[in-house]
């Protein structure tokens, strides 16, 4: 598409209220849909927390790196079940649903070879503990990890099976459930 096309694309939408027209909603969720970077001041949408805002003893940081050219947050920390704890997480609120047409969540990550999770939370998640979660491994390299929205598992049993793409409402990269040191780079995240 061109850039005189893809501009009317953009003004459109945002005269629909963010809607694309159905003839338009294939061309842009024909690929993946980059929502962060690590690029332009991740500081300001990412939050960090531990199992401490509920008495756990988890500790830990996330911080914002360069390292040859390429931008990405760092998730680090000791995970301790103690005191019925056992999480820290990144999590980033959306400002918007996914586009139309997505099927998953799609991160390029690295870490200390270890299992970590993928949060979301929906408009159907009223309660602090209730999300969906997926869990995927990492690697010393850099690899993509896809994540089909049918895979999440529900916290409980007051949310639907399966979360719907368009109630989305936050994404989180989680160190969970077990005692452990934690340590994984997220390059990018987004939906597929």
């Amino acid at each position: 598409m061109s850039m005189r096309g893809l501009n009317f694309v953009l003004i459109v939408t945002v005269l629909l209220g963010g809607v694309l027209p159905s003839a338009m909603a294939e061309e842009r969720t024909s690929g993946d849909a980059l929502i962060e970077d690590f690029t332009m001041q991740p500081e300001t949408r990412w939050r960090f927390f531990t199992d401490q805002v509920m008495g756990g003893r988890s500790t830990g940081s996330v911080t914002f790196v360069q390292e040859d050219g390429q931008a990405f947050a760092r998730m680090a920390g000791r995970v301790s079940t103690a005191n019925r704890g056992g999480f820290i997480q990144m999590r980033l609120d959306l400002p918007s649903p996914p586009p139309y047409g997505t099927i998953g969540v799609r991160l390029v990550v690295r870490g200390n070879s270890q299992r970590y999770y993928v949060h979301i939370r929906t408009t159907g998640t009223l309660l602090p503990w209730q999300y969906y979660q997926e869990g995927f491994e990492v690697t010393e390299g850099w690899r993509e990890v896809r994540l089909p929205l049918d895979a999440f598992a529900a916290s409980g049993a007051l949310l639907r099976s399966v979360p719907a793409a368009d109630s989305l409402t936050s994404i989180a990269v989680v160190a969970y459930g077990r005692d452990h040191d934690a340590r994984i780079d997220v390059r990018e995240v987004g939906f597929y």
